[in-house]
């Protein structure tokens, strides 16, 4: 799939088959976000896949809006320094965004759904994934084959996004 056909056709899937991801596609989607570009190069991030069922069906209690990760394949939580540490840089959101984008559209491409969860509960997904006390974990992405497998080719809905001539300004506001 050509980039610009996955960016367009791209659609967020919160429920999944059964079927299971296979370990060489859950390896191009890490790979995917290894990959994706950093401020100076640090790629402060560390990502850990869960697979296991039982974790996976804990992780839906890391916030209010995050019960798709029970039913994913594999779940992927995006894990970085502390981005509200006094001396943190803001480039630090902006690349596990980056990231998390890359794998999004690599799992796309080889016909894997995914949804973002935020995390609004630390403690709980600091006690269930075990990264370290200087680390944060702001979103877990979900993946796995759609459920529905028209997700996979459902059009744009329509105002499903706001026009390009209403938030594009040439050279100044």
């Amino acid at each position: 799939m050509e980039v610009l056909a996955a960016i367009d056709t791209l659609r967020t899937v919160r429920r999944f088959s059964d079927r299971p991801v296979d370990p060489d596609a859950l390896r191009t989607i890490l790979d995917a976000g290894r990959r994706a570009g950093s401020s100076k190069n640090l790629q402060r991030w560390a990502f850990i896949a869960v697979r296991d069922r039982a974790l996976l069906g804990e992780l839906g209690a890391v916030g209010p809006w995050a019960n798709h990760l029970s039913g994913a394949a594999v779940a992927v939580a995006l894990v970085t320094p502390d981005p509200r540490a006094a001396d943190a840089p803001l480039s630090i959101v902006f690349d596990v965004g980056r990231a998390a984008e890359n794998m999004v559209l690599a799992a796309w491409a080889l016909g894997i759904g995914s949804c973002p969860a935020t995390v609004y509960e630390q403690d709980v997904a600091r006690r269930l994934l075990g990264y370290p006390a200087s680390h944060h974990c702001e979103y877990i992405l979900s993946f796995g084959y759609p459920a529905d497998p028209a997700d996979l080719v459902r059009p744009n809905r329509a105002r499903g996004r706001r026009r390009l001539e209403e938030i594009v300004h040439h050279d100044r506001w």
